[in-house]
């Protein structure tokens, strides 16, 4: 890995002297750019921090001795969706903050002259509901770029995030801290405690922190912030006040264990395995500002289920990460866009291989994904802005089972080898409001399966108001396989304007034929050189009639690079606005121009099918999400010029509250096709053939909760999705013109598909950091050429078919090193 990490950052370099064009506009624009300095915001509020002795019970009073003579911040500014205005006389906010040897403490105090229309939905951990919040954002650091947030919302629910103009705002982060509220008729009241062990920061006598403080009104739609945030240039984390009086502070070994141990019961057609599971998530502090992320023996058993498709295209469908530990602080590996952690326990390289080669023998077991033995992290800044994150993890070995048709015998066939994904990242922050980081991935597969080696210099540059922007990055990718290594190239530039109601970005972006980042990474596809812009018009301040309203104007030229043609284009003209009544508004109009030429759909190299260009237009509305009743309404409608292919879809999602502890809401999508020509097969004498075809899907989802307090909760998630294909009896071959003339192809390719999952969550947080969760699921998926039947036909015959049934229990205790030392320390005195 070193050797081709190494290998990676001489040969950019070569790429870059090489190309004196490049290095003369590089040259130029870090001249323009890099030797300014930031000045987002010339006042900044400040407020100091009370060393004390003995530590508030938190239990969100605010009552005690500690509390008194603490200097007090407040006045607050609106942030949206004003623009600096000052807060009510009947809300006013205000808070102080206290620290001693272990924590840092924040007492908040948010009057209301009507405490009984606060808003105060309870929810799970992470997850605002309706209510509103009180947050505070520390950055140690103070470099005006990463930020460690905490919230707490009116029903006592815990948030927490770390910020940054590169990712926004990250809510996977978790950390273990402590907070509670309480209300009485002047309104309601926050306190806080988060140990040093949940913060960055460096081992200096005395510093000074960056600082901001949120207060959301959710009932108003309305937030303020302590010190004033301009929404209309650079980003919100610049805009930090400051915190001082922080002095004579030991950073804390930041050592913490969460064993755990689980039950999985997994049945699927009257076959049922049984597994006890025991492992181990570990969190270490390396130095003050780096940490180390570790699972041992990871279960993954209840991550949540995929929203699966019938996917009738040319590329793979894309499913979000649902696994906490690749998750969670992430920030630092998303670096340049090369790592997917899905590719992580993926499918084997070799799996479609054992389809595609056994076609005499009966394939008894092909698993779809492969296991994670183990994985490790370490992420972290320096106080100088270097950032580095390390990611590596080890997969098993894992085999498909087949069985001769003739003799019965079986034997293994190994389709992914024990294999060593690895990802490495390097970021240096500078001025406040810039980066250059260089990225490398790296899959390393035993034996001579393929290897993967991809890296990235990726750069961002502002100037010294945050008014203009300039991003980009270069990429080499290098594939082993089979004796033969294949180097590809790619890049991407982005000029924008940053600042004001009027912005605009110009766009370039580039992959050569060769270049693959698929195996720790997500490539829709490559061979490409497109150019992009737009230009945008939005307010910062309310009308009379709207809260926020956006238009942006949005053009593309798109050509491929080998060989060097024009594939086609996209002009989109776009409108999203909230009136003040907090109705929400959307409208896009979309087209191509002339013909398109599609090099993916005959799923042939080399081969391409033009197709006239298609019109679309989608609208959008959502109501106001305060009241106990609100829904969202989507209406899509898409032709294509000169044929009588056409689509639509409709989407409704109603939500009603019941009460501050029970929520429902529905989901549905009705999505079809008409007329619509795509690929079908591939014949023996290569000939590609398309049909017509009319497609139809139809997607049912229910969710509900029940809240028992901020801890407890019980939560139901269902999805029926179907989707049918049926051909009408209109086969064509693509010609090497790229048109399609009519073929006698009569084979059967109609499909019916269903992909049912229903599950039921109970999580219980016994003391901070420390749950347990029970989990419940129920799955059915099934495919055939049924597709005449109708929706009650094919739900009837859809609960007959074999169900999966899934039981897991998991217990998670957190412990904290710092506490375990004391408790011994006082059980041996």
């Amino acid at each position: 890995m070193i050797n081709c990490l190494f290998r990676d950052i001489i040969s950019l370099t070569v790429l870059l002297i090489l190309d004196p064009l490049f290095m003369r506009k590089l040259t130029i624009l870090f001249t323009i750019f890099s030797m300014l300095s930031i000045n987002a915001q010339t006042v900044k509020k400040e407020t100091k921090a009370l060393r004390v002795e003995e530590a508030p019970l938190i239990d969100g009073k605010l009552d005690e001795e500690v509390w008194k003579n603490v200097p007090i911040a407040k006045d607050f500014v609106m942030f949206e969706p004003g623009d600096g205005d000052p807060e009510p006389d009947d809300q006013k906010t205000e808070f102080k903050i206290i620290y001693d040897n272990t924590s840092i403490y924040i007492g908040a105090y948010l009057y209301d002259s009507n405490p009984n229309k606060i808003m105060r939905q309870l929810s799970e951990r992470d997850n605002f509901g309706t209510a509103d919040f009180f947050a505070v954002g520390f950055n140690p650091n103070n470099d005006g770029q990463n930020v460690y947030a905490f919230f707490v919302t009116s029903a006592a629910i815990q948030l927490d995030a770390q910020i940054s103009p590169t990712n926004g705002i990250d809510y996977s982060w978790s950390e273990v801290w402590f907070s509670e509220v309480s209300f009485d008729e002047e309104g309601w009241y926050v306190e806080m405690k988060i140990p040093y062990s949940a913060l960055r920061f460096a081992d200096v006598e005395e510093m000074i922190w960056g600082l901001n403080v949120h207060r959301r009104i959710e009932s108003k739609q309305q937030q303020y912030t302590w010190n004033y945030i301009d929404k209309s240039v650079g980003n919100a984390t610049q805009y930090d006040g400051i915190l001082t009086g922080l002095k004579g502070i030991d950073p804390p070994t930041r050592l913490s264990f969460s064993p755990f141990a689980s039950y999985v019961l997994d049945s699927y057609d009257g076959k049922t395995d049984n597994n006890l599971n025991f492992g181990l998530d570990l969190k270490y502090g390396i130095t003050d500002n780096y940490t180390l992320f570790a699972t041992l023996v990871p279960d993954f058993s209840q991550a949540g289920f995929d929203n699966v498709v019938l996917n009738l295209g040319p590329f793979e469908q894309v499913f979000s990460e649902q696994r906490q530990f690749f998750i969670e602080g992430a920030d630092l590996l998303q670096k340049g866009d090369l790592f997917f952690s899905r590719r992580i326990g993926n499918s084997p390289v070799g799996r479609s291989d054992v389809e595609d080669e056994f076609d005499d023998e009966e394939i008894v077991d092909n698993p779809q994904e492969t296991k994670v033995i183990n994985a490790v992290k370490v992420t972290g800044r320096s106080q100088k802005g270097l950032g580095i994150g390390v990611l590596n993890a080890i997969t098993e070995n894992t085999y498909a089972t087949v069985q001769d048709t003739i003799t019965g015998e079986t034997s293994k066939i190994k389709t992914e080898p024990l294999a060593n994904y690895n990802v490495f990242v390097i970021d240096q922050e500078f001025n406040k409001n810039s980066f250059i980081s260089f990225v490398n991935t790296n899959v390393l597969r035993e034996g001579s399966f393929r290897d993967a080696n991809v890296s990235s210099l990726v750069f961002r540059l502002s100037n010294r108001s945050n008014s203009y922007r300039l991003s980009g990055d270069v990429s080499m990718s290098n594939i082993s396989e089979d004796n033969e290594t294949e180097r590809g190239f790619a890049s991407k530039i982005k000029f924008e304007k940053t600042k004001g109601k009027i912005r605009y970005s110009l766009r370039h972006r580039f992959a050569d034929d060769i270049y693959d980042k698929n195996d720790l990474g997500f490539q829709r596809s490559n061979n490409y050189n497109d150019f992009l812009g737009n230009v945008s018009y939005q307010i910062f301040k309310p009308t009379k009639r709207f809260n926020s309203l956006r238009v942006r104007l949005f053009a593309g030229h798109f050509r491929r690079f080998s060989p060097n043609v024009t594939t086609g284009n996209y002009t989109q003209i776009a409108f999203n606005a909230t009136d003040r009544k907090q109705l929400s508004y959307g409208l896009e109009l979309g087209t191509n121009i002339g013909e398109r030429v599609d090099f993916f759909e005959p799923r042939t190299e080399g081969r391409f099918w033009k197709r006239n260009g298609q019109f679309s237009t989608e609208a959008s509305f959502t109501s106001d999400f305060r009241k106990r009743f609100a829904f969202e309404i989507e209406l899509d409608y898409r032709s294509r010029y000169g044929t009588d292919e056409y689509s639509y879809e409709i989407g409704l999602g109603p939500r009603f509250r019941v009460n501050d502890k029970l929520e429902f809401a529905y989901g549905f999508v009705l999505d079809q096709s008409f007329n619509q020509p795509g690929y079908v097969d591939t014949l023996d004498d290569e000939a590609i053939i398309f049909g017509v075809r009319q497609n139809n899907q139809i997607e049912n989802s229910f969710t509900s909760k029940y809240s028992f307090n901020d801890k407890s909760s019980i939560s139901m998630s269902f999805r029926h999705y179907w989707s049918t294909v049926a051909y009408q009896d209109q086969y064509y071959e693509l010609q090497e013109d790229g048109y399609l003339t009519p073929h006698p192809y009569q084979d059967n390719n109609d499909l019916n598909f269903n992909s049912w999952n229903l599950d039921l969550r109970y999580v219980w947080q016994f003391t901070r950091g420390s749950e347990l969760v029970a989990l419940y699921r129920n799955s059915i998926q099934s495919d055939d050429d049924r597709s005449y039947l109708s929706f009650g036909e094919n739900l009837r015959d859809l609960l007959e078919q074999p169900n999966g049934h899934l039981l897991s229990i998991k217990v998670i205790y957190f412990l904290d090193y710092n506490n375990v030392k004391r408790w011994m320390k006082k059980s041996n005195s």
